[in-house]
C-alpha cells in the first residue's frame, strides 16, 4: 500500500513536542546531578579498605545493574505512597529511579577510571606532602575522568534513553507528548519518525562534544 505522507498536521503541533524536549532535558539534568556524585562516592567506597563499605557498594551496584529501570519507576511511582505515605510526582518518582540506577554504573566507569591512574601519580602526590582527599581530587580525579571520559559519555547517552519511560507514569516529556500528539493528528509515523530525528540530532551533538573534548585533552597531555 502506498503512504502518504503528511507532516503539516505534526508541525503545527511542534510546540507540544518542544515542551517534551524541555521536560526530557530538565529530568536529564536532575538525574545527572544526583548520580554522578553518588556514583563517584560508591567508586570510592568500592576501593576502600573497609570489607564493610566495599560490600555495601558492591550490593548496591549489583541490584540497581540488574533491576529494570520501569521496573523502578513503577515502583516509586506506586510503592511509596502506599510504604511512605508520601506521593511522588511522576518528577520525582522518575529522577529518583533513573538517578539510582544510573549511579550504579557511573560507579563502575569512575572505579575504572580511579584504577587507571598510574600508582606513581599517587605517591608523587604523597611526596609532596598531600593529605588523601586533597590528593585524590586534585591529582587522581581529573586523570581519571579523562580516561573514563568514552565510558562516561556512552552512559549518559543510555540515561537519555532511559528517561523516555518516565512517559508510563505520566510525565510530559518528549515521547509522552510525542504519543498526544499521534492521537489528536492520526500520523503516528511522522510523529515518531520526527521524534526519531530528534533524538538523532540530540545525541550527535552530545556525541561530538565528547569528541571535541577528548581532543582537548589530549592535546593538553602533549605539551
Amino acid at each position: 500500500m502506498h503512504y502518504q505522507w503528511d507532516f503539516s498536521q505534526v508541525f503545527r503541533l511542534l510546540p507540544l513536542l518542544l515542551e517534551g524536549l524541555e521536560g526530557t532535558l530538565l529530568l536529564v539534568a536532575w538525574s545527572l546531578l544526583a548520580a554522578i556524585p553518588l556514583g563517584l562516592l560508591l567508586a570510592v567506597l568500592r576501593l576502600s579498605p573497609s570489607a564493610l563499605l566495599r560490600a555495601f557498594a558492591g550490593l548496591y551496584v549489583a541490584f540497581f545493574r540488574s533491576a529494570p529501570a520501569i521496573v523502578l519507576i513503577y515502583w516509586f511511582f506506586f510503592a511509596a505512597p502506599i510504604l511512605f505515605a508520601f506521593s511522588p510526582a511522576p518528577l520525582t518518582s522518575a529522577v529518583l529511579a533513573i538517578s539510582l540506577q544510573a549511579a550504579a554504573f557511573f560507579c563502575e566507569v569512575f572505579r575504572a577510571g580511579i584504577q587507571g591512574v598510574d600508582r606513581g601519580q599517587w605517591e608523587a602526590a604523597a611526596a609532596l606532602n598531600m593529605r588523601g582527599w586533597t590528593r585524590f581530587r586534585l591529582i587522581v580525579l581529573p586523570q581519571a575522568l579523562r580516561h573514563v571520559m568514552p565510558a562516561f559519555m556512552n552512559r549518559l547517552i543510555d540515561l537519555i534513553k532511559t528517561t523516555t519511560l518516565a512517559s508510563v507514569i505520566g510525565f510530559s516529556e518528549v515521547v509522552y507528548n510525542a504519543g498526544r500528539i499521534s492521537s489528536q493528528t492520526f500520523r503516528p509515523l511522522e510523529t515518531f519518525t520526527l521524534l526519531g530525528g530528534l533524538f538523532f540530532v540530540l545525541l550527535a551533538m552530545i556525541g561530538l562534544a565528547a569528541r571535541g573534548l577528548e581532543r582537548r585533552w589530549q592535546q593538553e597531555v602533549r605539551r
